[in-house]
């Protein structure tokens, strides 16, 4: 949309420039502008920044500064720290900031943030690979009231950057370290002594962590809800033992590609953790039907399972968890794929779990589509993924006719 101004044609989004004369921006109270740009997604708001040549986070902070308590700026590529640090000098009420993907920032933005945001509570700096220790002792000396820090694949950072957050930043309940390669147990050893609050931790590909930096965690955070460990494969039972000894209040477990973990652990974890939701156990190729009995008679609340890989589970072991607790009301995905000993009749014991939605199939080699048609007689808006393996075509007569491989079909 276009309009004449003073016998000049503008765009609307002109309406948002840095020019301090903007009609938009004399004529419009700030709490009618931080409303409007309230309704803004990432595009419309990167659009106008294109136009104002970069200056939007700066306009939106001296235009709305006070009144700003949440903004995402996810993947946001031209955002930098000069950006940043007018923003936070001038939003210093901010308690919700997103800076995930933000590639430019550096140290300089959480020196600012620490200085002028002190109610800052969530704060998301995941993919902004030049955040350093540096980043993390700013935030502890500057925003006490953190709950959740997000610094996934920020792979700069060390146990010292962890030591230096958790001794001011106590109240953290949510801490995402995903890819953050360079952590070993001492940095989990600082997070257990200090983080008494801390509901949802992810580790996951955290290469170095081994049991003794788990457990401390599980002997420290006793409100711990959700645990990623995926990739961890130096993990053994005796991080299930501990959750099951401390954590009672375990929602939400992923422990893919942790193959030294067995039925014996798993067998600890449900008999003490019964609020469990959601597990992946996906690779942790030791586990056979001993771990679906425990789950299906002490985890009612199961919703979503995934078992990809799990090579030894049978039909038994599924047929345990189609009669257990959370069969009926509760358990929406089960994902089997790559295991080879799963049969239709694995299909039939499904069919009376009402709440099913999807069902991961691929690369089952014993099960048919008349298995499949079957389970949908029953769970007739279920989704299901597989596969089957192409039928060698007789050979043309007369001709080079076309030929159309019939695999990776999804159903």
């Amino acid at each position: 949309m276009r309009r004449e101004m003073n016998g000049v044609t503008k765009s609307r989004f002109e309406m948002f420039s840095n020019n301090d004369e903007a009609v938009i921006n004399k004529k419009l109270p700030k709490e009618l502008l931080l409303r409007i740009f309230s309704f803004l997604d990432v595009v419309t708001l990167c659009r106008c920044a294109q136009v104002s040549r970069g200056r939007v986070v700066e306009n939106i902070s001296k235009r709305c500064g006070g009144f700003l308590r949440k903004l995402s700026l996810r993947g946001c590529l031209g955002v930098g720290d000069n950006a940043l640090r007018t923003f936070a000098q001038n939003c210093r009420n901010i308690e919700v900031l997103n800076l995930n993907g933000c590639t430019k920032i550096t140290d300089a933005t959480c020196t600012s943030l620490s200085k002028f945001c002190s109610k800052l509570r969530h704060l998301d700096l995941a993919s902004c690979t030049s955040i350093t220790n540096l980043s993390l002792k700013a935030l502890s000396e500057g925003c006490p009231l953190l709950e959740q820090l997000n610094i996934s694949w920020c792979d700069q950072v060390t146990k010292d950057g962890i030591q230096a957050l958790v001794r001011g930043c106590g109240g953290l309940k949510a801490l995402f370290l995903k890819g953050c390669t360079q952590l070993e147990d001492e940095a989990l050893k600082y997070i257990g002594a200090h983080c008494p609050e801390l509901v949802t931790l992810n580790l996951q590909t955290c290469l170095q962590i081994t049991d003794d930096g788990l457990i401390t965690i599980c002997r420290g955070c006793h409100k711990l809800q959700s645990l990623c460990a995926s990739g961890c494969s130096n993990i053994t039972d005796a991080i299930l033992n501990a959750l099951g000894q401390n954590c009672p209040r375990l929602r939400i477990l992923e422990v893919a590609r942790c193959s030294q973990l067995t039925d014996v652990g798993f067998t600890t974890l449900a008999r003490n953790c019964h609020e469990l939701e959601k597990m992946d156990l996906e690779e942790c190729v030791q586990i056979t039907d001993s771990t679906l009995i425990q789950l299906s008679i002490h985890c009612p609340r199961l919703q979503v399972l995934s078992l990809s890989h799990c090579e030894l589970i049978t039909d038994d072991g599924i047929r345990h968890l189609g009669n257990g607790a959370c069969a009926h009301d509760r358990l929406e995905v089960i994902e089997l794929d790559n295991c080879p000993l799963i049969t239709d009749a694995s299909l039939e014991h499904l069919k009376s779990c009402h709440s099913l939605e999807r069902i991961e199939l691929y690369d089952c080699q014993q099960i048919t589509r008349a298995g499949i048609k079957r389970l949908r007689t029953h769970l007739p808006n279920i989704k299901v993924h597989a596969y089957f393996a192409p039928v060698t075509p007789p050979p043309s007569v007369g001709g080079s006719r076309q030929r159309f491989c019939r695999c990776c079909i999804i159903l």
